[in-house]
């Protein structure tokens, strides 16, 4: 499973000229989920992306995570996080997960944040999405489980 998080001033996610998910100040996570992922990585990958330091404190040091910071968080499905990219000028699918089992995992890690306590917006599955982002920093980390 794999997380690419973004510190965001703001993000937002549009479908069909609807906006359906958008945050202040917090994280925006685009989620891959990959063949082999079960509910375990799913936890693990929450508590990493949840726990990690990247905001400042009162010296200006990444030393607050999301929920220190009083952010929120923007969680969109994003397949093309487990492309393979190793060789030639398209990328290969195969190691995504098959979409009813990537959907099922990618809503509970979005249930997992809203456990812990984060307001937590969400794109539409399989949707085609327009994101928006006002990065802040920018700060970006791709982490994996």
């Amino acid at each position: 499973m794999i997380a690419l998080i973004q510190r965001a001033l703001s993000a937002s996610v549009t479908v069909a000229g609807q906006t359906i998910g958008e945050i202040g100040p917090g994280l925006l996570i685009l989620l891959g989920v990959e063949k082999g992922d079960d509910e375990q990585k799913a936890q693990r990958l929450c508590d990493r992306v949840l726990g990690y330091r990247i905001f400042s404190d009162e010296n200006g040091k990444m030393n607050l995570n999301v929920q220190q910071a009083g952010g929120s968080v923007l969680v969109v499905s994003q397949f093309t996080l487990a492309a393979d990219t190793q060789k030639g000028m398209r990328p290969g699918f195969s190691g995504g997960a098959a979409p009813a089992e990537a959907e099922r995992l990618y809503e509970y890690f979005v249930a997992c944040c809203r456990e812990r306590g984060l307001v937590a917006e969400t794109g539409r599955f399989a949707a085609d999405m327009q994101v928006s982002l006002v990065n802040d920093g920018p700060v970006t980390f791709w982490l994996q489980v």
